[in-house]
């Protein structure tokens, strides 16, 4: 099996990015229904946001560690840290579509004028980003999933996480700042 893999690394890729964004636009279209879900109580409902801004901002500080690890060539921390990020990537997401699944999307609560010129284009690159890193990611993961790091060398694992992982930061970073704008600052 792990042969399969490893030959097959751009297939699962796709798979698995395919899959991801189908479950984000399943979630946001509606196509997923809530009542397929338990649902929490209110108060736990109220603060996934403020979870996942937090979890948003570990995720920042564990791939900025993974790339300082890796640049002292220190691969153990490296691939401890970038699994951490994943990990917490797919936390903020799980956390993301329930809430998304079980109240729809937030309304936001500022002027007009922000609203238009501000909030929609920074939601909008935020959202270009978090689903273009997904098949870097997921590429990433999967080559180092499926060879030992010396051969790691001899692939596109660290263009790839490269590319992946400086967009996850920008998305994450990103996704801050729409928390600020929608919980914090209107």
């Amino acid at each position: 099996m792990r042969e399969w893999a490893r030959e097959n690394v751009p297939l699962l890729t796709a798979a698995a990015s395919v899959v991801s964004l189908a479950l984000v636009f399943g979630a946001v279209g509606g196509v997923i229904p809530s009542a397929v879900l338990p649902r929490a109580s209110d108060a736990v409902i109220a603060a996934i946001p403020h979870l996942n801004a937090a979890i948003s901002a570990t995720a920042i500080a564990t791939i900025l560690l993974g790339w300082r690890a890796i640049a002292r060539d220190n691969v153990r921390r490296h691939r401890a840290f970038m699994l951490t990020s994943f990990g917490l990537f797919v936390a903020f997401l799980v956390g993301y579509l329930y809430r998304l699944i079980l109240v729809g999307t937030a309304s936001f609560p500022g002027p007009d004028a922000v609203y238009t010129y501000l909030y929609l284009p920074f939601l909008a690159v935020h959202i270009l980003f978090a689903i273009v890193c997904i098949p870097f990611v997921f590429y990433a993961l999967l080559l180092a999933a499926t060879r030992p790091y010396e051969e790691l060398y001899h692939t596109r694992h660290a263009q790839a996480g490269f590319v992946g992982a400086s967009l996850w930061l920008v998305s994450f970073a990103m996704g801050i700042g729409v928390y600020l704008l929608l919980y914090q600052l209107y």
